[in-house]
């Protein structure tokens, strides 16, 4: 759940979760009335490694600030799709620092149907990156 009025004026994070494993979590996370800020965007999906290099790029260049990547990890049901998925995931952060945009911007974490801590944790640390971005910009 998402606080209606935090977050209008903050970078969009986007979350890919996974259908089987963090997807679950993050409905996990708005039934235990837990609080995520409004600028986070979840996205179900069966699988992240269906998203192709571009697909990241273009979401920054469309104003994401960041894209937390959550799914099974090595338990995900599709055989080979994580070692895959953390190939890609590897070539975009090279491809992200070539067009100086901070590779860490991009997370991949792995997190469990009941993970509403981890849930909340790697979002949270995803706007501390991008709040302490912003006031480096300022500065």
């Amino acid at each position: 759940m998402s606080d209606s009025a935090e977050g209008r004026d903050r970078p969009k994070i986007l979350v890919l979760a996974t259908a089987t494993c963090a997807y679950p979590a993050a409905d996990a996370t708005g039934q235990a009335h837990l609080h995520y800020s409004a600028n986070t965007y979840i996205l179900r999906v069966p699988s992240p490694v269906l998203f192709p290099d571009d697909f990241y790029y273009r979401c920054f260049e469309k104003g994401v600030g960041g894209i937390l990547v959550m799914s099974c990890g090595h338990e995900c049901p599709y055989a080979g799709a994580f070692e895959k998925l953390l190939a890609r995931i590897d070539r975009v952060k090279m491809g992200l620092k070539e067009r100086g945009i901070a590779p860490e911007r991009l997370r991949l974490s792995a997190i469990c149907t009941v993970c509403t801590k981890p849930f909340l944790k790697e979002i949270a640390e995803m706007e501390a990156l991008l709040d302490r971005e912003a006031k480096e910009a300022v500065a």
